[in-house]
């Protein structure tokens, strides 16, 4: 089974419950919130507040994405807001291994994302430990960038390495995704499709996700 999580960064602010309520009930399987700090990518989104607010309304897996740096100063904030999944940058820590068990320890699941221009390679000496790794296909900081058409070999090179480990990691696409390009990365080795503007520009953000989860599942 694939998954799609709909970024929560491109829904309308104004209308945060009205737009969980959507997510909750179409054919979405997990939320997936952006956490910027304005530092490690030039913007800011939202932090603590909307997390709550996520915690109190989302009936499902709260996949939580931070963009920040020191990430090792919230991971316990993170996990007594309700986040199932944490994900921290490969660039943003010095100590990733020690991370990554800290995130364990605190009985989430963890994950790593990885910037547009970082090699695959440097997963290497992690990727058994991995519960998911985030490829970026775009640069990280902004919503409705264009998909980086070199991901596709990006996750077939990422797909060939958890299975030469025998990882378990999930293989998360986060930027551009779109109805033209999701099939192609499902075949490729991606299991969870993060989509922001396609869903929630459309006129139909519960149509729209019911065709992408016919798409690719």
């Amino acid at each position: 089974m694939n998954i799609i999580a709909p970024s929560m960064l491109a829904c309308d602010f104004g209308n945060l419950k009205s737009e969980i309520s959507i997510v909750n009930k179409s054919k979405a399987d997990w939320f997936h919130i952006d956490v910027m700090d304005g530092v490690f990518v030039p913007n800011i989104s939202f932090g603590t507040p909307i997390m709550q607010v996520l915690k109190e309304n989302a009936e499902k897996i709260l996949d939580v994405h931070l963009m920040i740096i020191n990430p090792d100063n919230y991971l316990e904030k993170f996990s007594d807001l309700g986040a199932n999944i944490l994900t921290v940058h490969y660039e943003a820590c010095t100590h990733l291994h020690r991370t990554v068990q800290k995130i364990k320890n605190l009985k989430m699941k963890a994950g790593v994302a990885i910037n547009p221009h970082t090699p695959v390679s440097c997963l290497k000496s992690i990727i058994k430990d991995l519960d998911l790794v985030c490829l970026m296909s775009v640069n990280p900081g902004f919503g409705g960038q264009s998909f980086i058409e070199n991901t596709f070999e990006k996750v077939k090179e990422l797909k060939s390495l958890i299975n030469e480990t025998n990882s378990n990691a999930l293989i998360e696409i986060d930027g551009g995704v779109n109805s033209n390009n999701a099939k192609k990365l499902i075949d490729c080795g991606a299991n969870v499709l993060v989509a922001g503007s396609f869903v929630f520009k459309s006129e139909n953000p519960t149509k729209t996700i019911s065709e992408l989860s016919s798409i690719i599942n």
